[in-house]
């Protein structure tokens, strides 16, 4: 959402108020820093081991309290998240209109991603306006019978950031982190994320084992895992890799060191979405340790690969690329099939457009 904050900052007519949910405060606040942003209010809806009927619950109540403070016009949500649902629902029993960004994504299996799916489903039922990032984007709302008038196609806002921020690692004013960059020099890297809900427990022990596999079998490569600070997910994965040589575990780590580390990893492997449309257009290669994906176009610009959360599928797949430099140069060619870098832009020119229709 960035993007499309700094880009309606500078839209006249316009009144732009953040809100925030406190999710993971430490990276919340990194980010808000790290692109100049303040928020306007905070909903603090997080609780440790939440539930996610709970969370809904914290969310819709809270913004119903900005709602009736603020009064606005529209309500910009993005993507998938049960709180993106939740502030679009808020929105709806206000009679608050409602504008979608990254709409359009399916898998059509309402259980990969959970609860991810079923959330942004829910949303395009409500949302006046859609801003999916891609041409199947677009279609899978059409075919959902979404009025075309309703869709405006824009690119990823992802990709706005992410081409400001690598931007600022070629010159230098972003780098990998210091606690990980000593260990990197004259090897290869590849870059693991892992924090999927469908992947607790069996999934993400048979991610661990995998990335045991490869370091064991490529004495020249590291692998770096930004460990998710979610119990569920920091529990399995320090206690099956943390004494692992040449894996490199570190907290989170904040959006331009990590965009500086993608520009520098041989080979991604990832749970997550955004990570899938961000390795495409930097033009690395991907595993994605997912059974689906709502971002195709990766597969079909040629960077991703969909290998399940299943050991003996990374391992082989990895080892292919990592053995045979020709089929991971194949993959690693930079795409433009999320977005040019300007969709923050259309999004604010649109709601400028069409903000008192």
């Amino acid at each position: 959402m960035a993007p499309v904050i700094r880009a309606l900052e500078q839209t006249s007519g316009i009144r732009s108020i953040v809100c925030a949910t406190g999710q993971h405060r430490e990276m919340l606040d990194q980010a808000l820093d790290f692109f100049g942003i303040a928020a306007d209010h905070d909903l603090d809806v997080m609780r440790h081991d939440q539930t996610l009927a709970g969370l809904a619950a914290r969310t819709l109540d809270a913004m119903q309290s900005v709602i009736d403070r603020v009064k606005p016009d529209w309500i910009v949500v993005q993507g998938d998240t049960t709180t993106a649902m939740s502030a679009a629902l808020a929105a709806f029993y206000n009679r608050i209109k409602v504008a979608h960004v990254e709409a359009g994504l399916r898998t059509r299996d309402r259980f990969s991603p959970y609860p991810e799916e079923v959330n942004r489903r829910f949303v395009g039922v409500i949302a006046d306006l859609h801003f999916p990032p891609t041409d199947m984007a677009r279609a899978a709302l059409i075919g959902e019978g979404v009025d075309a008038a309703s869709i405006v196609m824009t690119g990823n806002t992802g990709i706005d950031a992410l081409r400001w921020t690598a931007a600022r690692a070629r010159a230098g004013d972003v780098c990998v982190p210091s606690a990980v960059a000593p260990h990197l020099t004259g090897k290869r890297i590849v870059l693991v994320t892992a924090h999927r809900r469908e992947s607790f427990d069996k999934g993400l022990d048979e991610i661990c084992h995998a990335v045991r596999d490869i370091v064991a079998r490529f004495e020249d490569v590291v692998v770096v895992l930004p460990v998710h600070p979610n119990p569920r997910v920091k529990g399995p994965i320090e206690a099956l890799l943390s004494e692992i040589d040449r894996v490199i575990l570190t907290g989170p780590i904040e959006y331009g060191p990590f965009v500086a580390l993608m520009q520098q990893a041989d080979l991604i492997l990832t749970d997550s979405g955004g990570i899938q449309e961000e390795a495409t257009a930097l033009g690395k290669a991907i595993l994605v340790m997912r059974d689906t994906t709502e971002r195709p176009e990766a597969i079909q610009a040629g960077n991703a690969k969909l290998v399940g959360a299943d050991r003996n599928s990374i391992v082989e797949h990895a080892y292919a690329l990592l053995s045979e430099p020709t089929k991971l140069a194949a993959m690693a060619k930079p795409s433009n099939a999320f977005g040019d870098g300007m969709a923050g832009a259309r999004i604010a020119a649109t709601l400028a457009q069409r903000g008192h229709a």
